[in-house]
């Protein structure tokens, strides 16, 4: 048995980075396990950028902890020095009686957001690397933009480790078991055993795996993104093309400037729907991938669908209502469950590392609503 800690956090990803800093923030003494690398590309957290946007059609509930989730990006920015949100401003859009266009201005006129309503014609006047039709409608929000996603891990472990916390990657954990009482867990892995008095399970795509709770509940899927050279790469920077989350016949799709990777970067929420778990997942991108891709890019953004860039794999978990499992374990109190995916999580990252920290210390107890993100929900 190796030394014991407070907390042990099983993943360092997006969510689960932002968590070590947090608790070792707090003077917890924190081990985080990685199975894989730090930063990786076996997840959900890689590929550059992830969008961040505050008129959520997903649910309003949802904005409050965006507020928050800026304001702790903005201090992971000052103790890092590192630049981690960038603002481009953000498109919400759809036909005008869809659920995306609709939820999306009732979050911005519910939470008093400032925003511009612009028909399909307006938004290609004003961004013309855009080429939606006229009778879409769009929901404008300034403060819309993105998180540089593997960066961002990156910073957080580092104030982590400066914090106290010891992080191990390349160690694959086996199982856990809860001591009786709702205190005290031993976590076996690859290399060792360590005993914790709390444990907070950000796996991603694995949580079914080491919760089996979750399973159903947890589901990954494979998901492709790709980065095309821009014809016109002067209209798809960061001061020109902001962030999109946009709905049309083909389905739900969203996409952001080029930044890093020398392409404009888009992907479709469910691509091909192909259900998986995270062991079988088919991590090679082929020709219909592309197509479905470029078929979208072609009608929308013709300036953008030049030379590939890049084709890549990752990974969505989704729960069924597509909302977040934010909760402690039914069965062990003193295990923490996070999954916050479902294709949206990453933007929450900095504001869920704070609410698991919150849930893994003192009396398990939050300030931030999460009534809407409790396990229960689902039973």
């Amino acid at each position: 048995m190796g030394k014991a800690y407070d907390v042990i956090v099983v993943g360092l990803g997006g969510m689960g980075s932002a968590t070590a800093w947090q608790l070792a923030k707090r003077g917890q003494r924190v081990l985080g396990l990685e199975r894989f690398d730090i930063p990786h590309n076996m997840g959900s957290s890689h590929g550059v950028t992830r969008i961040i946007r505050l008129p959520y059609y997903e649910d309003p509930a949802y904005v409050p902890l965006l507020r928050r989730a800026y304001e702790l990006w903005r201090e992971a920015e000052a103790a890092t020095g590192e630049r981690l949100l960038i603002l481009t401003g953000s498109i919400d859009a759809g036909p005008e009686d869809g659920d995306l266009f609709d939820g999306a201005l009732t979050s911005a006129r519910l939470h008093d957001l400032p925003h511009d309503v612009l028909t399909g014609d307006e938004v290609n006047a004003r961004f013309p690397g855009y080429r939606l039709p006229s009778a879409t409608r769009a929901v404008f929000q300034p403060e819309g933009g993105f998180v540089a996603s593997e960066r961002a891990i990156v910073a957080h472990c580092r104030v982590a480790q400066e914090a106290g916390a010891e992080l191990r990657a390349r160690e694959r954990v086996l199982g856990w078991e809860a001591h009786p009482g709702g205190e005290g867990v031993v976590v076996t892995t690859d290399k060792g055993r360590y005993e914790a008095a709390r444990l907070v399970l950000t796996a991603g795509a694995w949580m079914a795996d080491l919760a089996p709770i979750l399973t159903g509940r947890a589901v990954p899927e494979r998901q492709v993104l790709a980065w095309l050279q821009p014809t016109r790469p002067e209209l798809f920077t960061p001061e020109r093309f902001p962030v999109f989350n946009l709905a049309v016949e083909e389905g739900r799709y969203y996409g952001l400037p080029v930044y890093e990777v020398p392409g404009f970067k888009f992907g479709r929420y469910h691509h091909r729907e192909e259900h998986c778990t995270a062991e079988e997942m088919r991590r090679d991108v082929d020709a219909e991938d592309e197509r479905l891709l470029r078929q979208f890019s072609a009608r929308y953004f013709p300036e953008g669908n030049g030379a590939t860039q890049a084709l890549r794999a990752c990974m969505f978990t989704n729960t069924p209502d597509e909302h977040f499992i934010l909760d402690h374990h039914p069965e062990h109190p003193q295990v923490v469950l996070a999954s916050p995916c479902s294709g949206h999580g990453y933007k929450f990252c900095s504001v869920v590392g704070e609410i698991l920290a919150d849930l893994a210390t003192g009396d398990g107890a939050t300030r931030h609503e999460i009534g809407f993100l409790r396990l229960g929900r689902l039973s």
